[in-house]
């Protein structure tokens, strides 16, 4: 299934988009949360609630999946090879850690969700002029659990969906740790739905992220299979639940591969006008606008 958050009547509501994408079946539960009422109802064994109503679809009536997240956002850092060797010399320049022994995980705050139709707010160069791009597929747990072993944690996961993890790396680097300048307000782009675990083989999936700057033409930037993660999707679930226990509704961004901003020589920041778009093949297209506030 396809499980969408939208607005409607000035209220959110969560619902199951059908096959051809047309049209949504709303269902008679609390969407305050998004779709964190429905996932755990999931967990508790019950069956979907009932549908009150049926509506033609249209994208511009969606919001994040999960826009208001009840704690802080799990994040995976340099989880793919190449994105670890193109900012060897910059934001681990000063890690030691061997890039295969463990993950790296950071979190981003909850504000930092905004959904398919928001646009990322620019900070302001007093504040940050390296914005950066990371496009990633991420985990959404649904039945919790501490110390989940790596053989049990898919059963764990209730759907997949993507985040943009915008990222301020002059503030990232400054700081010598990756919380401030991954938790800008507007930083994380969430969506366009949860795609159910049983609907997507997320092992074996492409990510792609286009930027196309103001004004100009759309640029392919990135372009892997999650077959290339250095730390796969299990051992991912294992790693952040070691004496923590996840919740239903958790997420977990498994990491971005090569081809970021930073990455490039010379470096190319994101500015007011540019929109990142990000496919993830059974997934979809989570599209984003960056503009500057004037704040």
């Amino acid at each position: 299934m396809r499980i969408a958050t939208i607005t409607h009547q000035g209220q959110h509501r969560v619902g199951r988009l059908s096959a051809d994408g047309l049209t949504i079946d709303l269902f008679d539960i609390d969407a305050s949360r998004g779709a964190l009422a429905l996932i755990e109802q999931s967990v508790a064994g019950t069956a979907l609630p009932a549908v009150t109503e049926t509506l033609a679809f249209a994208p511009a009536m969606l919001v994040a999946p999960l826009p208001a997240p009840r704690r802080n956002l799990w994040c995976v850092g340099r989880n793919y090879h190449a994105h670890a060797a193109e900012l060897q010399a910059s934001v681990f320049k000063d890690n030691t850690k061997t890039v295969d022994a463990w993950p790296i995980v950071f979190t981003k705050v909850p504000e930092t969700v905004i959904g398919p139709n928001d646009a990322v707010q620019l900070p302001g160069a007093a504040i940050s002029s390296q914005i950066d791009y990371e496009a990633e597929l991420t985990i959404v747990i649904g039945k919790g659990g501490r110390n989940i072993s790596r053989a049990d944690a898919m059963s764990h996961v209730y759907g997949y969906t993507i985040v943009n993890d915008v990222t301020a790396r002059d503030v990232q680097i400054r700081h010598a740790q990756w919380d401030l300048g991954k938790s800008f307000d507007t930083f994380c782009p969430m969506g366009p739905w949860i795609v159910t675990a049983d609907e997507l083989n997320a092992g074996d999936t492409r990510v792609r992220c286009w930027v196309t700057p103001n004004g100009g033409a759309a640029e392919l930037r990135q372009d892997a299979r999650t077959t290339d993660l250095i730390f796969d999707l299990p051992t991912l679930i294992e790693t952040c639940s070691r004496g923590i226990t996840l919740l239903p509704g958790d997420v977990i961004a498994t990491g971005s591969p090569a081809g970021v901003g930073m990455g490039m020589t010379p470096p190319r920041w994101l500015g007011h006008g540019d929109v990142v778009r990000i496919e993830v093949d059974g997934l979809g297209v989570l599209e984003t606008r960056f503009e500057e506030t004037g704040e």
